[in-house]
């Protein structure tokens, strides 16, 4: 099994930034999509964006142009860079480990990752 743990939210205005990170202890890193999904309050869980083991990407239509993900696979962590936030960017965001090295669709639901983090709050004032 997998710990993953994020770090690296927080609050901020309104079209600034923040980065967020995921590390990832145990051995089934480098070899798995890894994803990001979002849960604001009321709300049901968000898919945000994912990477494959070999770097495909597919990024969620209201975040594309405005979030990078990416991952080190030599430091089994993942990472969200997040830019020109919006309040309605404030979620708890949590990082997943796929099942699969592949992603399996353009916006893979969440039963295709079997180990999420504890997630880390990001609010964004307006």
């Amino acid at each position: 099994q997998v710990q993953l743990v994020e770090y690296g939210g927080g609050l901020v205005q309104a079209g600034g930034s923040l980065r967020l990170s995921c590390a990832a202890s145990g051995r089934t890193f480098g070899n798995r999509a890894m994803a990001w999904f979002r849960q604001a309050p009321g709300k049901e869980r968000e898919f945000v964006a994912a990477i494959n083991a070999i770097g495909g990407i597919t990024y969620s239509d209201s975040m594309r142009g405005r979030f990078t993900i990416s991952r080190d696979n030599a430091k089994s962590t993942l990472y969200l860079q997040m830019d020109s936030l919006k309040s309605e960017d404030t979620a708890v965001y949590y990082c997943a480990r796929g099942r699969l090295p592949y992603i399996t669709d353009f916006v893979p639901p969440a039963q295709d990752f079997d180990s999420w983090g504890q997630g880390t709050q990001v609010t964004v004032s307006s």
